[in-house]
């Protein structure tokens, strides 16, 4: 089994890129991020001539999540919606493929400390810690991907210790995202990669991508069963670049590769 997560800022700007990383990597669940459509607008069919169905929580302009699967399996949508958080966007959907739970999450972003979504991030952390526990009780094999918004530790900054108490690595997030993973999970990337310096977005502006500005901010989370099974993890920066005439995502894909039972 194939997992990947992919922030693709903007479904219908992305196709083409998604088509051909689709068909090169061959993932068997992808959880995308950063739709900015709605459900009845998304382009199903699209997807379908490439093989895969996918399951949709969308927002009008903003947020939206999804999963798609390959269509020769199975999929039980479980959730669609942070419990609690349905103000907030829609930034979560669960789906269970043979006996592995997936999550597709886009967290807040916060904007900055001083703003009100940064204290409604924490908050939703919290939410997200209250579901995931209850999810697990009940799916011992289960992963969850997506755009954290926050950098787990200085190494996955380009600006490394530097970057501690700026946005997204400040000690607020860095704590709700430690509670969270401290629920069982193993971040899949960092114990397979414990060396590596990889990043997973780099702004827009400023040659960010080109001078390596980057952060680590997408991550596969697994609980022991699926870390267990868990045979290699990267994160695809190749699909940063521009190809051809489109415009790539700011975001890069993250995979992992997942033994059968």
């Amino acid at each position: 089994m194939r997992l990947a997560t992919w922030n693709i800022n903007g479904i219908r700007a992305r196709l083409d890129f998604v088509s051909l990383w689709l068909k090169e990597r061959e993932p068997t669940l992808v959880g995308f991020q950063e739709l900015k459509s709605e459900d009845d607008s998304f382009p199903h069919n699209f997807f379908a001539e490439l093989g895969y169905e996918v399951h949709t929580h969308g927002q009008k302009s903003w947020n939206g999540v999804a999963i798609a699967v390959r269509q020769d399996l199975e999929l039980k949508i479980l959730q669609r919606g942070l419990p609690g958080q349905e103000s907030n966007g829609a930034r979560l959907i669960t789906a269970l493929c043979g006996d592995v739970t997936y999550t597709s999450v886009y967290c807040p972003n916060g904007k900055n400390p001083e703003h009100a979504d940064f204290q409604m991030k924490l908050e939703w952390f919290d939410a997200l810690g209250e579901y995931w526990s209850k999810l697990i009780a009940e799916y011992p094999a289960s992963a969850i991907g997506g755009d954290f918004n926050i950098v787990p530790a200085g190494r996955d900054s380009w600006r490394g210790k530097e970057g501690d108490g700026e946005m997204f690595h400040t000690a607020s997030e860095r704590d709700r995202l430690r509670k969270f993973v401290d629920l069982n999970l193993h971040d899949l990337f960092r114990e397979l990669n414990p060396g590596s310096a990889q990043h997973s977005w780099w702004d827009y502006r400023g040659g960010a991508f080109e001078r390596s500005q980057g952060l680590r901010i997408d991550m596969i989370y697994g609980t022991p069963q699926i870390r267990a099974r868990t045979q290699a993890v990267s994160i695809d920066r190749e699909y940063r670049e521009r190809k051809e005439d489109m415009t790539p995502s700011d975001h890069v894909p993250v995979v992992a590769d997942l033994a059968d039972r």
